[in-house]
């Protein structure tokens, strides 16, 4: 049997993160060996136990769960809990999981954990990047140790969807975002653009949703809230960023369209802030440092989704 992938997760839980997750649980090419836990769509309190109850609802109580930052680095950011509901999970009251999170912070674990998977380990961030920035500041060497990073952030051509510019996890954080793209040669970026063009049809996500399996049922009751406010504001397509980005790192071959070129993230801008501003002409000389998904089998996409959830 091929050796498994070495997969740590930094994520904010959410109902889009919770989706991702669950395609990560049900792939059999990666191990997962940590979830790194960040502030973003709602606060730390909740990202930390919702990824907690994930595990247990998903029967991967092995996967630990580290606890990160509760802030951005600089500046207070507002939530995205009008989306995901003020607990991220839809409002739906839900008990808390049995078990804990680890007594260690998630930066300092994303260092050991990059130290005990050296050159195997790969780094996903479907969050803002606080930890990751810590992290970076910890120890400069830390890409040196990953062998693949992807995230889930930005808009390639600044069309946002938290601000007219900016996507939400990367206008979040922003100075995070800067010390991460800037700390890190090569970074792949599943971009909010990307999203929009690989939306979900609702008709076919509730019809996935009626899977019998406890994680379907799971994940109808968490993501109903967010379905509808979707539905009333975005028309017949969801859009589930994570899940996408996901489906790009568990199945790469599917990926149609990638493009490499140099990203800054905007910290000054009045408008601008946050904004992900791409070298398209590659004007500036600097080197490619990100590769950008621009086209994904939506056939591949969709059909992880749908096993994440048992729907056969």
């Amino acid at each position: 049997m091929t050796k498994k992938i070495p997969l740590l997760i930094d994520t904010d839980p959410g109902v889009d993160d919770a989706l991702a997750l669950l395609m990560a649980f049900a792939d059999e090419r990666h191990d997962i060996v940590g979830l790194t836990i960040a502030a973003g769509n709602v606060g730390l309190d909740h990202t930390v136990r919702n990824a907690l109850k994930l595990c247990e609802v998903a029967g991967r109580d092995d996967v630990p769960v580290y606890a990160g930052t509760a802030d951005p680095l600089l500046h207070p950011s507002v939530d995205a809990a009008h989306v995901h509901g003020a607990d991220g999970f839809g409002d739906v009251n839900l008990p808390a999981a049995k078990r804990q999170a680890e007594a260690e912070h998630a930066a300092l674990a994303i260092l050991r954990l990059s130290h005990e998977y050296a050159g195997e380990l790969f780094l996903v961030a479907l969050g803002p990047l606080t930890n990751l920035a810590l992290a970076l500041k910890l120890d400069p060497t830390l890409p040196q140790r990953v062998k693949r990073f992807l995230v889930m952030g930005g808009a390639v051509t600044c069309h946002g969807n938290i601000t007219p510019a900016a996507e939400f996890n990367i206008a979040f954080d922003p100075e995070a975002a800067h010390i991460v793209f800037s700390g890190f040669p090569h970074i792949e970026v599943a971009d909010w653009e990307a999203t929009v063009a690989h939306g979900l049809l609702h008709k076919d996500v509730e019809q996935w949703l009626g899977a019998d399996s406890d994680k379907a049922r799971f994940y109808e009751l968490i993501s109903r809230q967010t379905r509808l406010w979707s539905e009333d504001s975005r028309g017949e397509r969801w859009y589930a960023a994570d899940a996408l980005a996901m489906a790009w790192a568990l199945q790469p071959e599917g990926a149609l369209r990638v493009e490499s070129r140099p990203l800054n993230v905007e910290l000054a801008g009045v408008h601008s802030r946050g904004a992900t501003i791409v070298d398209w002409n590659r004007q500036t000389g600097q080197p490619d440092n990100t590769r950008l998904l621009m086209a994904y089998d939506q056939g591949r996409f969709e059909a992880q989704v749908r096993a994440a959830l048992g729907f056969v």
